[in-house]
């Protein structure tokens, strides 16, 4: 005969080992779920990797939005104050054409770009004798008013240090329907694969020879692979201009998207000297 003290104790034991028992399997779905989160969150990060190492400097007409520039924000950064004034009035070109101009430069002589833009003056000290069909299509370009009223697309203010620029579409997709040799990938400023501050470059598909109209120029050393053609230098004072840029940042807080600045080249001049 079962004791009414005995019965209360057998029903508290069942009823703890049926706390444990949820608490057990609460445990067991906690750690398959933290499981889970870990692991997509692993994928995620792969994912952005493989997306920055593989679109570093894309762009001109490779019918592909530029991978490293198309990163989605997790949280919405705090916008810093835009440092530039309002740009010209003026609507950029969008004509193409369908060879690369024929060659005209003179690679005997010194020329130079100005980029007059909304956020200061940045001049360029161009390499005609190493780059000469690159300058040349700047100098047709230039000459043609394409650059003018465009906005620079893009910052990149993590790894590597540049802001892009030269697509009239602004998308970094954009580009004069034909392409240009690439050049000058031996220049002497180029050293343990870095490209210096003050460089400015050629922006490409990944391809050889795919370069077009899209450009980028070096605020700060940078790491990359000698696939981009060198083919001018920025003055003390453009150098400025471009601080001033990279220190309003870029619009994911990721390190590589538009400008926070509102970047636009005003008027492009190449000079003859």
């Amino acid at each position: 005969m079962v004791s009414q003290e005995q019965r209360r104790r057998q029903l508290a034991r069942e009823k703890f080992l049926r706390q444990q028992q949820r608490r057990t399997s609460a445990r067991r779905k906690a750690r398959m779920r933290n499981a889970v989160i870990a692991s997509v969150l692993g994928v995620v990060v792969i994912g952005s990797l493989a997306l920055y190492t593989t679109g570093v400097l894309k762009g001109d007409g490779s019918g592909k939005e530029n991978a490293g520039a198309e990163v989605t924000p997790s949280a919405t950064p705090s916008k810093a104050p835009d440092p530039c004034e309002k740009p010209a009035e003026g609507k950029v070109k969008t004509a193409t054409w369908k060879k690369e101009p024929a060659l005209t430069v003179d690679k005997s002589a010194k020329y130079t770009m100005k980029l007059a833009t909304t956020c200061g003056d940045i001049d360029i000290a161009l390499k005609a004798s190493a780059a000469p069909h690159t300058v040349n299509s700047f100098d047709f370009l230039a000459g043609k008013g394409y650059f003018d009223h465009s906005k620079c697309h893009r910052l990149t203010t993590n790894g590597i240090y540049v802001l892009q620029c030269g697509d009239p579409t602004g998308t970094g997709t954009g580009g004069p329907g034909y392409n240009i040799p690439d050049e000058n990938l031996k220049d002497k400023s180029l050293k343990s694969n870095i490209y210096p501050a003050g460089t400015v470059a050629m922006a490409n598909t990944g391809q050889k020879n795919s370069g077009g109209s899209q450009f980028f120029l070096v605020y700060q050393d940078s790491q990359l692979p000698p696939s981009y053609t060198p083919f001018g230098t920025v003055s003390e004072s453009g150098m400025k201009v471009l601080k001033k840029i990279a220190d309003a940042g870029e619009s994911t807080g990721q390190g590589d998207g538009a400008p926070n600045a509102t970047v636009v080249i005003d008027k492009a001049t190449v000079t003859k000297s």
